[in-house]
C-alpha cells in the first residue's frame, strides 16, 4: 500500500532514534515537513500510563506528539485490558489513543470488562465501522466517558453506548 500524498515512506535499514523513539529497521513514516509520523518501536518506550511494547506501531501527530500506538499484543493500561496485535500485526489491530498528557484517551476491550463500576463489551475496532463505536473512551483525569455495554446496565441495554448520566444505577 502507498503511502498518502502529504507522507513520505522510508526503510530503515537499522534500529533509528527519531524524535526520542527507537524506530526499528521497518518502513517509517514522515509527515511533509520532515517530522516522524509512525514508526514500529525497536525497544519497550514509556509513554504517560502505558509502557508500549518494542514490536507496536507508535503513531505522531504533525507537532510530534503521541496520538495513538498499535499495540503488538493485549496490555493492562489504567486498570483496562486494551486489546493489541492483529492478524497481520499491530497495525492491523485496535489503536489505544492517549492524550497530548500520556494519560489513556481510548482503547478497544480485549475482552468484556467491567471498567469503573459499569459492564464494557470487547468487540474490536472493526465491529465499530458496522455499529456503535464499541471503544472505551476516558476523560483526561481518568474518569470513563463512554464505553458499550455488554449487557442490560441501568435504563440502558445491551450494546448502547453508556454516558453518566444518561444511564442511572
Amino acid at each position: 500500500m502507498a503511502a498518502p500524498a502529504e507522507l513520505t515512506r522510508m526503510k530503515l535499514h537499522r534500529i533509528t532514534v527519531i524524535q526520542g523513539y527507537s524506530c526499528a529497521k521497518d518502513y517509517t513514516f514522515f509527515y511533509t515537513n520532515g517530522k516522524l509520523e509512525r514508526c514500529t518501536t525497536s525497544q519497550e518506550a514509556q509513554y504517560g500510563e502505558a509502557l508500549i511494547p518494542r514490536g507496536s506501531l507508535i503513531y505522531l501527530k504533525p507537532d510530534g506528539s503521541l496520538w495513538g500506538v498499535g499495540l503488538v499484543h493485549s496490555m493492562l493500561i489504567h486498570d483496562v485490558q486494551c486489546d493489541g496485535g492483529g492478524f497481520l500485526g499491530p497495525s492491523e489491530g485496535s489503536s489505544t489513543g492517549f492524550f497530548p498528557s500520556g494519560k489513556l484517551r481510548v482503547c478497544y476491550l480485549a475482552k468484556n470488562q467491567v471498567v469503573q463500576g459499569v459492564p464494557c463489551a470487547h468487540q474490536g475496532i472493526l465491529a465499530s465501522l458496522k455499529g456503535p463505536d464499541s471503544g472505551v473512551y476516558f476523560h483526561e483525569d481518568g474518569r470513563l466517558r463512554s464505553c458499550l455495554l455488554a449487557e442490560d446496565f441501568g435504563n440502558q441495554k445491551k450494546h448502547t453506548i453508556w454516558k453518566p448520566g444518561v444511564s442511572k444505577q
